[in-house]
Parts: C-alpha cells; sequence; structure tokens
C-alpha cells in the first residue's frame, strides 16, 4: 500500500507528530508554521489549520507524484490478478472502493511505435467498439496525451450498465436498486470518468460525457424516449463540468440547449482551487462531497447560469451578505451596492405582508440593491511574480473582453495597482479597456485579487537555470530529458515548482521536429572539419554551465579569417540550429556599456558572438587610432564571473551581481591581440578560402536557404540528452587531456579547454 511509503515520508518532510489517528504539527509549506496536519491511517490531503489565515490544502501526490505515476512498476499484473496496476491507481491514485466499480473497467495497454514507449492502461467501455483509456504508467512520456480514445463517443455518455452503456445504471447510483435511469429525480453530466464515479460514490447520480464539448444527444433521445414509454417525468440535469474558462462556455452552451429540448436544467461548479482546479475527483479525495458541500457547488452553478448582472449580484449576496462587493458578469466588472437600512425595513415588511424570509428578501434585493458597471472588460490576476535580488514585483493579468477580441496577458507593477488613477493608465495600454471605479472600489479588487495568489517563480534570462536544473525558454522546458510545455497561464511547472523567465522577446523559434535530412552532410561539405569543430564547440555550450558547476570553466571561441573565408555563414547557420534565424552576433564597440553588460547576462547555456571588434588602424577621415576592445576585463567570465555590480534601491548594503551563464564566441577579421591569460582561455578557429569549392559553395548556399525552423529540432534533440551528453564528456576527457599532453601542449589550461571541444565532436 503506498500509504505505508507515505507515513514515513511525511514524518521526514514536514515535521509531523503522531497523535493516535492523526499527524499533528507539521510545517505548513504555505505558512511556515505549525499547524499542518493529516491523517495517520490515510495520509493523502494535508491540511493547515489556520483556516482564515493559510488553508492550504495539498493532496500528497502533488508532493511524491513518483510514487503515482508507474503502477505497473509498483504493482506489476499477475496471471490471477490480471488487473492488479489498474486495481491500484484506481484505489490509491483515484480514492475509489474498488468493490462499488468491479466489471467496470479493464486493464490494457497502449504502445506509441513513432515514441517507443509502451503503457498499461485502466480502459472503460462507451458501448460497442468504443472506448476510452487512461495513461497509468509515466504519461508525462507521451507529452500532452494522457488518455485516448477507441472508436466515436459523439452525442454518448459514460454511465456503467451490464447491458446498455451509454445510460445510467441502477446498479452504479447508491440507494437506487430496482430505479430505472428514467425513473431518477436528476443525473449531473461531468466530463470525466473519474468525476463520474466519484459523485458515484458520494450517492450523486452522474454521467460522464468525456469532453465538454460533446453534446450528449443520443444519450439524452434515448432517455427521453425510455421515460415517455414508462410514462415518468423525465430527470432534471445537473451540467457540471470543470470550472475553467472552457467548461464554464459549455454548461452555458449545453444547459440552454437541454431546455430548449424540454429538460429541466442547472449547474454544479467545483471550487476554484486558486492555484489550480480541482475536478470533482479531487474533492472526493479531499472528503468535500457532503451535502453542504454539494449545495454549494449548487449555489455556484445558480451564479453561474445568472441571466443579468441584477440576478448574479443578487445571488452574490444570499452567498456572502457583504451590503457591497465587486464581481463579473459577461466579461465586466461590476459594483454591487445594497442600502443596509431600506433592505431591512423592506424584508420586515414584506414578512408582515405574508411573505417567507426568502420569499421577502428576494423581494427587498430586487427593489434596493444598484448595481453600476467599474470597468468594460474583466481584468483577472494569474499569479504573482517576483525578482528576489532585485527587489522588483509584478502581477501578471489576463484582460478578457465581452467583445469577440482576444484576451490580452502583461503584467501590473504594484505601484500600478495602488492607486485608481495609475491603474486606469496602464490598463488603458490594453487597447479598449477602461475603469471608471473609485479609489475604495479598487482596493477592494485588489485585496480580492491579490489573497492568497499563486506565485511563480522567475529567472532573468534564456536558458539554462542551474538552481532549478532545467531549461527554460519562452514556450518550452526540458528538465531530465522531458519535454514541458507552458501551461494555459503561461509558465512551465516543474513538479512542486512554477516557474517562468521574465525575457519578454521571443529570440528562439525551436521546432518539434528533427532537423531537415541531410543538413549535417552540407555543413561538413561547406566548411569542412573546421566547422565541425566549431559544431563540437557550439554543442558544449548548451551545457556550459553544468560543466562549470564539474569542472569550474568552460572556454572562449575566437573565429578569425579574411573577408570571404565563410565566418558570417558559418555562424548564422550554427545559430538556426538554436531556433534563431538571420543573425551573427552583435558589435559590442556599437553598444553602451549598459547594452553591452546586458546582452551578456540575457542567455545562459547559449552563445553571445561580439563581431567585428577589431578595428582598422585609422578611423575614417579624421585618422583617428582605432579603438581597442578590453579583452582582459572579460577575463572572469571564463568561470561563469561577476559581469558587473550595482547597487539595489534598499536602506542596506545590497548589491546585485548577475553572472555570466552563457558561452563567449569571437568572430571578426584579425586575431585578439590580449593578455597571456585571455589568450590561453581561447578555443582559436582560423579560416581561410582553401577549403572552399564549387559543392561546398552549393551546400553553403542550400543551409542559406533553409530557415530556423528547419534547423532548430537540434537544440531540443541536443538538450533531451543532456545527460548522455555530459556522460560522454566525461568519459572522453582524461584521453582527450593525455593525447593533448602528447602533442606538445604542455599548458594545462590549454589542454583542458581543448580536450572539453573535442569531447564533443
Amino acid at each position: 500500500m503506498i500509504a505505508e511509503k507515505i507515513l514515513p515520508l511525511l514524518l521526514r518532510d514536514f515535521s509531523f507528530k503522531e497523535n493516535g489517528d492523526f499527524l499533528q504539527q507539521g510545517i505548513c509549506p504555505t505558512c511556515g508554521k505549525k499547524e499542518l496536519y493529516a491523517s495517520r491511517e490515510h495520509p493523502w490531503v494535508l491540511c493547515c489549520g489556520r483556516m482564515n489565515k493559510c488553508a492550504t490544502e495539498i493532496h500528497v501526490k502533488e508532493i511524491y507524484p513518483d510514487l503515482f505515476n508507474d503502477w505497473s512498476k509498483n504493482f506489476p499484473a499477475q496471471p490471477k490478478s490480471p488487473n492488479a496496476s489498474a486495481d491500484a491507481y484506481l484505489r490509491e491514485g483515484r480514492g475509489f472502493d474498488l468493490a462499488r466499480i468491479s466489471g467496470w473497467y479493464t486493464q490494457e495497454s497502449y504502445y506509441d511505435h513513432e515514441r517507443r514507449e509502451g503503457t498499461a492502461t485502466v480502459r472503460f467501455s462507451l458501448g460497442g467498439d468504443s472506448a476510452w483509456e487512461r495513461f497509468i504508467d509515466r504519461p508525462e512520456r507521451f507529452g500532452s496525451q494522457k488518455a485516448r480514445f477507441i472508436g466515436s463517443y459523439k452525442g454518448l455518455w459514460w454511465g456503467q450498465g451490464s447491458e446498455v452503456r451509454d445510460q445510467v445504471s441502477k446498479a452504479a447510483i447508491p440507494g437506487s436498486a430496482g430505479v430505472s435511469p428514467a425513473g431518477l429525480e436528476e443525473i449531473w453530466i461531468v466530463e470525466g470518468i473519474f468525476d463520474a464515479i466519484a459523485l458515484l460514490h458520494n450517492g450523486v447520480a452522474a454521467v460522464s460525457i468525456l469532453s465538454c464539448v460533446n453534446y450528449p444527444s443520443t444519450a439524452l433521445d434515448t432517455l427521453a424516449a425510455r421515460c415517455a414509454a414508462e410514462g415518468r417525468r423525465r430527470p432534471a440535469l445537473v451540467w457540471a463540468l470543470d470550472n475553467d474558462e472552457a467548461g464554464r462556455k459549455y454548461i452555458w452552451k449545453h444547459a440552454e440547449r437541454s431546455r430548449q429540448e424540454g429538460w429541466e436544467a442547472s449547474a454544479a461548479l467545483p471550487p476554484d482551487g486558486g492555484k489550480g482546479k480541482l475536478d470533482w475527483n479531487d474533492l472526493h479525495q479531499r472528503d468535500r462531497l457532503k451535502p453542504d458541500d454539494i449545495a454549494g457547488y449548487r449555489h455556484a452553478g445558480k451564479i453561474l447560469l445568472a441571466k443579468s448582472a441584477a440576478e448574479k449580484a443578487a445571488l452574490l449576496w444570499q452567498q456572502n451578505r457583504q451590503y457591497s462587493f465587486p464581481f463579473d458578469f459577461a466579461k465586466r466588472l461590476y459594483w454591487a451596492k445594497l442600502d443596509a437600512e431600506k433592505f431591512s425595513k423592506a424584508t420586515r415588511e414584506a414578512e408582515e405582508s405574508g411573505l417567507s424570509l426568502d420569499e421577502a428578501e428576494a423581494q427587498a434585493l430586487r427593489d434596493h440593491q444598484t448595481v453600476s458597471g467599474i470597468c468594460n472588460c474583466l481584468p483577472k490576476p494569474l499569479y504573482y511574480l517576483a525578482n528576489p535580488v532585485t527587489n522588483e514585483s509584478w502581477y501578471y493579468f489576463r484582460v478578457e473582453f465581452p467583445h469577440d477580441g482576444a484576451a490580452i496577458k502583461d503584467t501590473f507593477t504594484p505601484a500600478q495597482l495602488s492607486a485608481s488613477s495609475e491603474f486606469k493608465k496602464r490598463l488603458l495600454s490594453f487597447p479598449g479597456a477602461v475603469w471608471t471605479g473609485n479609489g475604495g472600489q479598487l482596493d477592494r479588487v485588489v485585496e480580492h485579487w491579490t489573497y492568497n495568489i499563486k506565485r511563480v517563480e522567475t529567472i532573468d534570462y534564456l536558458g539554462y537555470s542551474l538552481p532549478h536544473k532545467a531549461y527554460i525558454f519562452n514556450d518550452l522546458a526540458i528538465r531530465d530529458g522531458k519535454k514541458i510545455e507552458p501551461n494555459a497561464d503561461d509558465y512551465f511547472e516543474l513538479g512542486k515548482i512554477s516557474i517562468r523567465s521574465l525575457s519578454r522577446g521571443k529570440i528562439l523559434t525551436i521546432s518539434q521536429d528533427p532537423p531537415a535530412r541531410g543538413w549535417f552532410g552540407k555543413f561538413h561539405l561547406a566548411f569542412g572539419d573546421k566547422g565541425v569543430i566549431a559544431l563540437g564547440y557550439w554543442l558544449g555550450v548548451l551545457f556550459a554551465e553544468q560543466i562549470r558547476d564539474r569542472f569550474e570553466s568552460w572556454p572562449f571561441l575566437e573565429i578569425v579569417g579574411e573577408p570571404g573565408s565563410g565566418k558570417t555563414t558559418l555562424l548564422e547557420t550554427l545559430w538556426k540550429l538554436l531556433g534563431r534565424g538571420a543573425y551573427e552576433g552583435f558589435d559590442p564597440m556599437k553598444a553602451s556599456s549598459v547594452g553591452f553588460l546586458r546582452t551578456m547576462a540575457q542567455f545562459s547555456n547559449l552563445p553571445v558572438v561580439l563581431i567585428e571588434s577589431d578595428r582598422e588602424e585609422t578611423d575614417g577621415a579624421r585618422g583617428r587610432p582605432r579603438q581597442q576592445f578590453a579583452w582582459d576585463g572579460l577575463k572572469s567570465l571564463y568561470n561563469g564571473g561577476s559581469l558587473r555590480t550595482t547597487g539595489v534601491k534598499s536602506g542596506g548594503n545590497d548589491t546585485y551581481d548577475p553572472q555570466f551563464r552563457a558561452a563567449l564566441v569571437i568572430s571578426q577579421n584579425n586575431a585578439v591581440q590580449a593578455s597571456q591569460a585571455i589568450m590561453e582561455r581561447i578555443v582559436h578557429l582560423a579560416f581561410d578560402k582553401s577549403h572552399q569549392n564549387e559543392a561546398g559553395r552549393y551546400a553553403a548556399t542550400e543551409l542559406g536557404r533553409m530557415a530556423a525552423t528547419d534547423l532548430s529540432g537540434w537544440i531540443l534533440k541536443a538538450t533531451l540528452s543532456e545527460k548522455s551528453v555530459l556522460a560522454l564528456l566525461e568519459k572522453r576527457l582524461p584521453a582527450y587531456e593525455k593525447r593533448l599532453a602528447e602533442t606538445g601542449a604542455k599548458n594545462q589550461r590549454i589542454q583542458k579547454n581543448y580536450a572539453r571541444v573535442l569531447s564533443n565532436i
């Protein structure tokens, strides 16, 4: 049982104290207080006891995902128990009672021939040849695909039955023995099969439509026909899809359509988890499907289906009993205000006239609650970002509009949220967005927006983050040999860590496809063996931080040669391998000191190429002597040293020292002339025209015609192979250092530098 493995981990990681059936006084990972508690026998959910100030609630599979990720390994199928892996997944991973779902599923397998990966699956029949199955062995290997359909499910729903699989069965509904589906009072319609099973475990008749876009027309027609044949009233439908943008949209659409078809329809909405949505299965595992909880979810569904801002305001008042509050409706912000004195008087008078309290309050609300617009769009904060070194912080927002225009995402600073005038000015940078509220209203809105908001870690560069052991680009992350796509809110989820880069420019466009076939042959033909050496250095650059961490340093590369020797074409081709087209490098002599230092700091495990740093002896007609670039100032970059030191705006002596995390490449016509310390740190490559021929020129032309997207699959393949590349480097290094020493290279730094490049070829 997984609980037996989890218990010692919880005691170790959260410093729990065992007290009978409970684990208590654990350290909450959110607030840091010793208020965390859990069940000792069923330690699936950890809760913080500070309900008003923290209320953190964490499922253990979020903390120890490896224990819930490879069910065939941990619970292998046996001849006598062919469903052992599936059983464990449903019991331990989903919290289901296997006795209640016996015979509803089978354990099967799936193999992806393209990825050459296989997994056990939990399969549910949808009737006929159709089925749905969930991957249960390390599903992240299959990218965004965690499940698959077999056959068609259009117009159907999943509802367990012995004969008819597309409608609810009496056997699946606790306490409904002898009652046909047509005799039910209501049916909840959810998205996932596991959501339906979770509700069935809690006495709620539920079916799964498998996707929010699937309207179960066939299933509803069948059920309507049965009701008519048996002379029974149709059951009411409760649309209870996921609480995300798509789920809410289709609850609206499906509820309206079903009403037009003669069904009584309402909605129920699972709560917004704030730091991540919760579905019905999540709520089942957290024991939050009790009758009082269900009543709250029904009320949330009523609020969702409100047909006017006034109707929604009245429903919200019933929920929060506040006399003034902000709310959104139809992608606009509104302010509701209720005159407390007039409301109380009107309620008393209505009760005295014979109305019930609920009826009296509803009438008084209609007469005395006012609703006014305060923003013609809907700003929604997604998460908080901060640079802990510079003390800068931002709130990342999505601004939606009531028209058909796309939502816009961008940041707001704390200063822009602190005053109505500043907020109005910032919001106007979103085309058509206008704030008309006052300062007090903004304070209430911001208080609601920022309370317990999700926090996302940041890096202020693109590339490899050594502390996180991951490559972070704008639209792709790579960690432990796995691709990770950004989520809908533009950050990456790396296990327990949420992270994104603060770099805003999309400098690299990385293709998911392999590089164009035959590119390396053309590359070698065009640039010869020295080009291959440059390519070996380029590969090593992608692991510069790891190499510095293990071996202290990574060398510079110098590419020199007469004009026309192919330096520019070589560098442009190498950049295409990284996803950057039509780029060679930048001239440091044309950059300001701040611009130069920012360029040097904006990448990690990517090259920074300095071009044309040398100058002719005279500068135009004025006859000024050539400018000399201060190469000795870059000496510390060899070890990933500090680029600059600046003061941080604070009351203390804090400073900001950005480190050099990239790799330095120098390309110019003349060789670098600098101190011996600098020259020893450089791997030198001199190009001339001797290798050029007609075939090479044609190959170079072919490479020039290729776009960055044709070649940038190279960086993806290389970074996914991080572990094997570094292992090969470590294995080869001693032999290359020895060979270089035997050929006469006595300087140990030179031996190390050239050996590290040769190890990547």
